[in-house]
């Protein structure tokens, strides 16, 4: 009697069991399938039951169509949730994903690590930048984001992962262009030292012997002349004459009036004469034309010769050409310009879509969902920024930055610009005195960008001084505006280059993000105002910006 009550019982309990495995079966396809938003992971205390706070269909959709791959883990790092996104950068299906430990996905994301992550109470947006291996396909570069979600059960993590595959392999083709680039310019400039080596090594023997000169100049790829003290020219080389087609008489009679560019000669005079007053060694780039009428630029360098007693004896000058060089750097530029074309119309649109989302009234919008929002307006506030520098940087060099000139008043300006910083940098004490009501003619928008930028800058170089000072005072007919920081400062050669374009100050103990656009933009600027702008800096004393503007009268 007692072993058939054993066997009832434990057909019994075998019966109950089957229908345990049956349902927890059909729970995990629900889950797997999308049908409900849960999750059973049996832990240490037994079984947990896993579920996203005020989920709904809206939400999974969302995050089921975004771009990015977007995944839910457990404190021991175990999958509860994944898009399909995110099993299609894996090279996964889906069902194979949920469940497993993110480790195997992204080396070095252990469970200790996943438990150290997750134990931090405050974290909001944790980014890094890791390698997703991929199952049967090329690994690739992710950038991860982690943030602590709160779910009824506990504390998970949430992580998005961005493609960044398309952003490196730009970054590689930059910096392929930009390495030719710099090996053109390098290849043009040791041409020109090794002329100019030549001149100064044969300089002596010149002085002995002229017909030496003649045949050394007459045998080299560049164009060459001499002129005495005063500048009058007194030698060209074969190489002139061949390429301008000029007679000798023509030559002597015409120089460069005929010859070079007419946007460029009247720069190229000041400059020469500007070099034969002071001594100083004439360098510029201008357009010479061919005998068949085409210009093609040149660079052109003049250095004076003296003898033992440091009596200026003639100037011997070189033009190399550069056009090749030039037409490279131009479809850099173009590329830039198109390149900055092409991303704002999706950016416009993009931004389009998020305020809508940001004033979505008809259901209610998770929390989370908003700050996501809220966090990829930001991201795109700057993108958009970064777009229209490259667009002004377009401009600048097609000669095409204009805009309109007003009277403007000095204070309010300041003040504008004061408030919006205070706004965007609240750690920063940036302090301005009123003080005379100065007037200048000028675009407030672009005046405006100016100061925002320096004010930038400066909070940007001193990341332990907070205080930024910005004072005005007049400098003879102009009014100066100094922004000053106590930052990280500035070395002699780096002010020398600090407005060049594309050029970032490189300190080994501190990275700044950005591409040195700015100052090359707000230099251009001042310049349309008729201005002038400067630097006054120590390390690791600080610096001062200043920009100085012509007075209204």
């Amino acid at each position: 009697m007692d072993a058939q009550k054993t066997q009832s019982t434990l057909e019994a309990e075998i019966n109950e069991l089957r229908l345990q495995l049956e349902e927890a079966t059909d729970t995990i396809e629900a889950i797997r399938t999308g049908m409900v938003d849960a999750f059973v992971v049996h832990g240490e205390d037994g079984h947990q039951l896993y579920t996203l706070k005020t989920a709904d269909q809206t939400y999974r959709v969302l995050i089921e169509k975004m771009g990015e791959g977007a995944i839910t883990l457990n404190k021991e790092g175990l999958i509860l949730y994944s898009n399909t996104r995110f099993a299609e950068m894996a090279g996964t299906s889906l069902d194979k994903v949920i469940g497993r430990h993110f480790n195997e996905f992204i080396y070095g994301y252990s469970a200790d690590k996943i438990k150290e992550i997750s134990n931090n109470s405050g974290l909001t947006d944790y980014k890094t930048e890791e390698v997703l291996y991929r199952i049967g396909a090329p690994s690739m570069s992710v950038l991860l984001s982690i943030t602590n979600l709160n779910l009824e059960e506990g504390t998970v993590l949430s992580i998005l992962l961005t493609d960044l595959t398309a952003q490196k392999e730009t970054q590689r083709v930059l910096r392929s262009k930009n390495n030719e680039l710099e090996a053109a310019k390098n290849e043009a400039l040791k041409l020109n030292d090794e002329l100019e080596d030549t001149v100064a090594k044969r300089t002596k023997d010149l002085s002995v012997s002229r017909e030496h000169f003649i045949l050394m100049a007459n045998n080299i790829p560049q164009i060459t002349w001499t002129n005495l003290p005063g500048g009058q020219f007194n030698f060209f080389n074969q190489r002139w004459y061949d390429y301008t087609g000029l007679s000798f008489d023509e030559t002597f009679e015409q120089a460069w009036t005929n010859v070079i560019h007419p946007d460029d000669l009247s720069a190229t005079r000041k400059k020469f004469a500007q070099s034969m007053a002071t001594g100083e060694i004439f360098e510029m780039e201008n357009r010479y034309k061919r005998n068949d009428g085409v210009y093609r630029w040149y660079l052109n360098r003049s250095i004076p010769l003296k003898n033992e007693a440091r009596e200026l004896l003639f100037w011997v000058g070189t033009a190399t050409d550069i056009d090749d060089q030039r037409k490279a750097i131009e479809k850099k530029d173009e590329f830039i310009g198109i390149a900055s074309h092409e991303l704002k119309t999706p950016l416009t649109s993009l931004k389009a879509y998020l305020q809508l989302m940001s004033n979505y009234k008809k259901e209610t919008v998770p929390p989370q969902v908003k700050n996501f929002i809220v966090k990829a307006e930001g991201s795109l506030g700057k993108l958009q920024n970064l777009v229209n520098d490259l667009l002004d940087v377009s401009k600048i060099q097609a000669g095409k930055l204009h805009f309109s000139m007003v009277p403007l008043n000095i204070n309010q300006l300041i003040n504008t610009c004061v408030e919006n910083a205070t706004y965007m940098f609240p750690d920063y004490n940036i302090s301005y005195k009123a003080g005379e009501d100065y007037q200048v003619k000028g675009s407030a928008e672009r005046l405006e960008q100016v100061l925002m930028n320096l004010i930038n800058n400066a909070v940007k170089y001193s990341p332990l001084h907070k205080d930024i000072l910005i004072s005005v005072e007049q400098e003879e007919q102009d009014v100066k505006i100094s922004v000053t920081d106590f930052g990280i400062g500035l070395s002699p050669g780096q002010q020398e280059k600090i407005f060049e374009r594309f050029y970032r100050v490189d300190d080994k103990n501190f990275m700044a993000s950005g591409l040195g656009m700015g100052l090359y933009i707000s230099m251009e600027i001042i310049n349309n105002h008729k201005g002038r702008m400067g630097v006054n800096s120590k390390i690791n004393k600080g610096s001062t910006f200043y920009v100085l503007l012509p007075l209204l009268s």
